[in-house]
């Protein structure tokens, strides 16, 4: 009996820039991981059950652990949704998002992740510190790659 195999590696990449009153201050990217519920949420969109596991926001927390797969949501987190996606090659969506300078203010920025409809926490990223404040935005790119 012939065995055929097919290996697809889901990884993710995370780009963002930091502003201070409009000025670029950081520019930031680097690789992220995907979780293990990532897995269980494209099972249910192949099936065409899955239309909350659709990949509709960002999430920026406090939690200064670096990520794991079994990791399920982010620590004190403000979510709003993304901007929009694009298809930019075979294999890749994109999503563009922003956290405004009225949002998330007062927060030690430790983490970031994608969350779907219902809230399955779908890609994580940990990094340094950003002390959000009133004069700082953040917008960033992050891309899901198949």
């Amino acid at each position: 009996m012939m065995q055929i195999s097919d290996t697809i590696t889901l990884r993710g990449a995370l780009e963002m820039t930091v502003r201070r009153g409009g000025v670029p201050v950081e520019h930031w990217a680097d690789n992220n991981m995907i979780m293990t519920a990532a897995r269980n949420a494209l099972a249910r969109l192949v099936a065409g059950d899955g239309a909350d596991k659709v990949v509709t926001k960002i999430g920026v927390g406090t939690g200064a652990n670096p990520p794991t797969p079994a990791d399920l949501a982010l620590t004190n987190a403000c979510v709003k949704p993304l901007l929009s996606h694009d298809y930019p090659e075979t294999g890749r969506v994109r999503f563009k998002w922003s956290i405004g300078v009225g949002e998330a203010n007062g927060m030690a920025i430790r983490e970031f992740g994608l969350l779907t409809v219902d809230n399955t926490l779908f890609a994580r990223k940990s990094r340094p510190a950003i002390e959000k404040a009133a004069d700082i935005s953040i917008d960033g790119i992050w891309t899901i790659i198949f």
